[in-house]
């Protein structure tokens, strides 16, 4: 009977999924649920007092939130919209070169992998007015006094951080700058899957580059378009350690998002009700942005209606459907541009001046080498066209890995050549005094040490809990393995802005604070969701047959999944193990808020506590910012191969 109710393998999947079930219940599900009783209270004194609604109606005057939720909004809505223009374009570029792409394609990921910390101080340094290269190279080219002259800057040099009229703009730079290679990914994924006939027939029918853009690129790559944006909408939304590391929201609140605003209000002020009524408000925006990602994903893994189902609709209702969702996207960007005047009117034009820029050439681009090859110049218009594709390869590179190299040529300056801004690009002589000042000075091999053992143990909890969970969900047959596999996915896509509070407060009554172990229990709330969805897929694509012949032969369900799914699914293995180890290397939020004392900091809190007010000890930090990021490159560069196949057979069939 209970067989019947619960499935076939209901047993197995109970034990396989129970580990799974227990952190992903008590480390995101209690929670959630624990911020939503903690909204409704108010701490008096060392007392908690039950105010029910009293702290969501006082957003309502708050001008503080208003302005983290505006910030969040013009952050989110301008960083996406340049990644997709950058993204698309370096996807493009990529796709119609047939020699070298994978290793442009690996320089461009290097963004990507660097950890946060690295990346803000990078381009903290980089913007620096008196000491940082940006205000002395466009002053060397003359691009400073135009930018100044056209008003898109007040006045020259410009203080990019430090003025409020930049330093939004100068936040979503950066963010734009590590999240163009994710989507230059993903939309060479789609490239790729666009067949070959379409643009053959286009040209024939005598279709110009733009109009094959338009009318076979762009629907091509809807999907991925819309599911790749949906997904970073949600990471930007959320963003707090870049924010914090580059700002810390300033100057006044010009770039506080709204989860900085939570953070000040429950750590700072210990106002956890406040603070959770911040989180909690935001919840149906991040909702709304989660639903469509997974009807997005569930139409991926090609879920659909059965035809006679689909016939008994109404021809009309089907129709407005279309109708409708033709409309859409016009509609949203109708809506997102109107908001964004509204909300960012010193910004809205700035940012058109410059996107206008960039698609007015790329336009005349395609239009020079369409004209030519309609005059039969073919090798003219190649030369062109590979002319031109070098020359935008070479900008995005320069632009992709300039503040990589800054960093690294900066490790190696003597002290004097950083306060002097001697030899700027090319340290003379080389040296490594800021590393023998860094292990000097500060307790970088004790941070070191921590992040290792701290990213080791979640790697291996995340290893173990998904490949159990993963195995369950992918073979065995029980009820409610559907259901499971969406919860899944949610709480990978849950951001750590509406769980910091809630967990702060179960390690405080734990009394787990300031101990590796805060951070080695807490992890797996965004290592093991994705490791999990990840491994459904690939063991999807494990043949099923080599498991029942093991069956037959006499084994066991589990000596089969030890002797024959696990050997068969080591590059999904390895790939998860490089994403788990990767996030929990470059993690900040949870590490900062958990942990206050030096001998148990991570690499990403330890380098912030180096600056002290105005003191940044810029050569140190390019030290520190280089030993952090290279077991990262080490380890991408080591591992492409298998986390290519790993996700080519796990996250696009899962």
């Amino acid at each position: 009977m209970m067989q019947r109710r619960l499935g076939r393998d209901w047993r197995l999947a109970t034990l396989f999924l129970a580990p799974m079930a227990l952190l992903v219940g008590a480390l995101v599900l209690v929670p959630i649920a624990r911020s939503i009783l903690t909204s409704t209270t108010e701490r008096h004194g060392q007392d908690t007092v039950f105010v029910g609604l009293d702290n969501y109606l006082a957003l309502i005057g708050d001008d503080q939130f208003h302005t983290g939720v505006v910030n969040s909004f013009v952050f989110t809505a301008y960083a996406e919209i340049f990644k997709v223009v950058l993204g698309l374009s370096a996807a493009l570029l990529l796709h119609h070169r047939r020699r070298g792409r994978a290793l442009l394609t690996g320089l461009l990921l290097v963004p990507w992998v660097v950890p946060t910390v690295v990346t803000a101080f990078s381009w903290r340094s980089l913007l620096d007015p008196i000491f940082g290269s940006v205000n002395t190279l466009l002053t060397a080219t003359g691009i400073g006094p135009l930018l100044a002259s056209a008003h898109l800057v007040d006045s020259w040099p410009a203080g990019w951080l430090s003025d409020p009229e930049l330093a939004m703009p100068s936040v979503i730079l950066v963010n734009v700058w590590k999240g163009v290679p994710f989507f230059t990914v993903c939309f060479l994924a789609g490239l790729k899957a666009i067949p070959a006939d379409l643009y053959e027939a286009a040209t024939i029918d005598g279709a110009s580059s733009v109009q094959r853009f338009m009318n076979v690129t762009l629907p091509g790559l809807r999907h991925v378009l819309t599911v790749t944006v949906t997904l970073s909408s949600i990471w930007t939304f959320n963003n707090f350690d870049l924010v914090w590391l580059l700002t810390q929201g300033g100057p006044g609140d010009v770039t506080a998002p709204y989860v900085l605003i939570a953070y000040s209000k429950a750590i700072l002020q210990l106002q956890y009700g406040a603070g959770a009524a911040v989180t909690l408000v935001m919840l149906p925006v991040i909702g709304g942005l989660v639903f469509v990602l997974v009807r997005l994903l569930r139409q991926d893994t090609n879920i659909r209606l059965p035809r006679q189902r689909q016939a008994a609709w109404r021809i009309g209702a089907r129709q407005w459907a279309g109708t409708v969702r033709k409309a859409l996207p016009w509609v949203v960007t109708a809506v997102v541009t109107g908001l964004l005047f509204w909300a960012s009117p010193e910004i809205f034009w700035k940012a058109a001046v410059v996107l206008g820029v960039i698609l007015l050439i790329a336009v005349a681009v395609g239009r020079v080498v369409s004209t030519l090859q309609s005059r039969g110049g073919r090798r003219s218009s190649s030369a062109v066209s590979g002319l031109g594709s070098w020359v935008a390869l070479a900008g995005l590179l320069f632009f992709v890995l300039g503040p990589l190299y800054w960093i690294a040529v900066t490790a190696f300056k003597s002290e004097g050549q950083v306060v002097m801004r001697t030899d700027d690009l090319w340290p003379t002589p080389w040296t490594l005094e800021q590393f023998g000042a860094l292990f000097a000075n500060q307790p970088f091999g004790r941070w070191y040490l921590n992040t290792l053992l701290v990213s080791a143990a979640s790697t291996a909890v995340a290893l173990i809990c998904a490949a159990l969970a993963g195995y369950a969900l992918a073979r065995l047959r029980f009820r409610g393995a559907q259901g499971f596999t969406v919860t899944v996915l949610l709480t990978y896509v849950m951001p750590g802005a509406l769980l910091f509070i809630p967990l702060y407060q179960m390690l405080i009554g734990a009394r787990l604070t300031d101990s590796l172990w805060s951070l080695v229990v807490t992890y797996p709330t965004f290592t093991l969701p994705f490791a999990t969805w990840l491994l459904v897929g690939y063991f999807s694509s494990i043949p099923i047959e080599l498991e029942e012949a093991a069956l037959v032969d006499g084994c066991t369900r589990i000596q089969a999944f030890g002797r024959v799914v696990l050997p068969l699914a080591k590059p999904g293995l390895l790939a998860v193990a490089l994403f788990t180890l990767t996030n929990a290397w470059n993690e900040f939020l949870f590490a900062f808020v958990f942990i206050t004392k030096d001998e148990y900091k991570t690499l990403p809190v330890g380098m912030q506590s180096m600056i002290a007010g105005d003191v940044v000890p810029q050569g140190q930090l390019a030290a520190a910012s280089l030993l952090v990021s290279i077991p990262v490159v080490v380890m991408y560069a080591l591992g492409q191969r298998f986390l290519t196949e790993g996700l080519t057979a796990g996250a696009v069939k899962g």
